[in-house]
Formats: structure tokens, sequence, C-alpha cells
């Protein structure tokens, strides 16, 4: 579990199969073999640790599902270690499991801000919500608006400039994680049968009354 709250950023060292070894621009006290790290958003566990120099195994799922199965040598990305239940939660529950790919579809500034225009296919769309979350590569933002076919947050000079939405131009590929419990939710509504409304009976009848 994350918050999407990036510590800060690595650069990809090398690619080795479904092997990947990231050097962490900050330090990694406390870190061990076996712990939790987010790398743009996905959750790869720690199999080798040497100071700063971490690998991590990608499976076929993640490899597929996510950009790190195009990842190359030299390449930035955004780190967060796992949540510790006694940390305060600064963004939202971020699982690191990436729904899939969206594409930065333009940047242009607007004050102190640097608004971001993200396009994901609509299966993604549909769970995303004006003033909802959203996990971008990782990072924890607020949507100001969407559609079933993108949407766009806000980036602060802070966040521009510890993370990789900062810099990445408009056509690159981004990890999406939409909210859970939107997820949640469009489950119980299909499973109940109740897609047309929720009332008292429903509630009832599923044992939440």
């Amino acid at each position: 579990m994350f918050t999407g709250i990036i510590e800060g950023l690595g650069t990809i060292d090398a690619v080795q199969g479904r092997q990947l070894t990231v050097r962490s621009e900050f330090d990694l006290d406390g870190t061990r073999i076996g712990d939790s790290i987010a790398v743009n958003g996905a959750c790869l566990t720690v199999v080798r640790l040497e100071g700063r120099r971490f690998t991590v195994d990608m499976s076929p799922e993640t490899a597929a599902r996510t950009t790190l199965g195009r990842a190359a040598a030299a390449e930035r990305v955004n780190l967060e270690r796992a949540l510790r239940l006694s940390d305060r939660i600064d963004g939202h529950l971020v699982l690191g499991h990436v729904d899939g790919i969206g594409t930065i579809s333009g940047r242009r500034r607007q004050a102190n801000a640097l608004l971001v225009d993200i396009a994901v296919p609509e299966a993604l769309g549909r769970h995303l919500i004006e003033k909802g979350s959203v996990a971008v590569d990782g990072i924890s933002l607020t949507i100001n608006r969407c559609d079933a076919g993108g949407f766009s947050v806000s980036i602060i000079p802070h966040t521009a400039q510890l993370t990789t939405v900062g810099f990445k131009p408009a056509g690159s590929p981004v990890n999406i994680e939409t909210d859970i419990i939107g997820k949640y939710v469009e489950k119980f509504l299909d499973r109940t049968g109740a897609s047309k409304g929720v009332d008292m009976a429903l509630l009832a009848r599923t044992g939440y009354l």
C-alpha cells in the first residue's frame, strides 16, 4: 500500500529480461530485500539491494499492463516505498496495481501550475470522476476535469520538480491507477443487479441494514 506521495526519483541502471535495476537518488535506509517499492506506480519487490541500488522482478502481467515493459536504461522513474501503518496519508490510498496506460496529450502553463491532459482508454475513463483521485506514474493527483476519453490535472511547482511529470513531454505513456473505491462500487452494483440505482430494499437485501 502506498500514498502516491513520491519520495524521489531514481534512474534505471539496467534492464535484464524481466529484471530492473534502479539507482535511487535518495537514501534507502531501512529498506530490506523483500520490501515493496512503487516504481512509476507499479508495486515491485526488492530482490537485491546495494546501498541506493536495488533490483526488482517484473511479472508478465506487470510488463504487459505498465510502461515498465518498455523501460530502458537511463530512464528516470518515480519511487515510493511502502506505507507504514503509523504514517500519515497525505495523498490517497494507492495499491500499486496499475490499471493501464494513458498518454500525455497536452501540457500548458496556468499561473504557477502546469496543467497536464492525459488520454486514457474508455475502460479506465469510466472510473474517473471530477475532483476524485488518480495515480499517474504513482503520483497522487486530483482530477480537474474528465470524460470517457481522458482527464486533466494541475501540477504545482513542488510536484513538477520532484517527479517525472514535470519533464515528460506530450506523447509520453504513463501508468494509471484509478481510485479503488470506484472499482468496488461498480463491482457491487453489477453483482447485485443495482446498476439502475440503490434503494433501502437493496441495502437490506445485501446486509447493509
